[in-house]
């Protein structure tokens, strides 16, 4: 198993920024399926940006304002977001998939203020 400790959450203004990090217990250089899912009380949890074998994803709400990114020698997976919305409020976890590993940080809070 992997442990996974996010990063970089907390209280900003709309219109803000915050870069989530997200450090592995070991090198992700060889797992390319990872992302960052988050969910807001009394909501349905959503991905918000996956990378899969090099292809990435986001969600449409976050295109254009969100950007996921590695470094393998860092062991980290960041993502960078940008012109934060209240609607962007949530608790956001990492993850990452290789095999039978299914690997999840405990999360951490972002919370936007109009």
């Amino acid at each position: 198993q992997v442990q996974l400790v996010e990063s970089g959450g907390g209280l900003v203004q709309a219109g803000g920024s915050l870069r989530l990090s997200c450090a592995a217990s070991r090198s992700i250089s060889n797992i390319y399926t990872m992302g960052w899912y988050r969910q807001a009380p009394g909501n349905q949890g959503e991905w918000v940006a996956r990378i899969i074998n090099g292809i990435i994803n986001y969600t449409g709400s976050v295109k254009g304002r969100f950007t996921i990114s590695r470094d393998n020698a860092k062991n980290t997976v960041f993502l960078q977001m940008n012109n934060l919305k209240p609607e962007d409020t949530a608790v956001y976890r990492c993850n990452i998939r290789f095999g039978p590993l299914d690997s999840w940080g405990q999360g951490t809070q972002v919370t936007v203020s109009s």
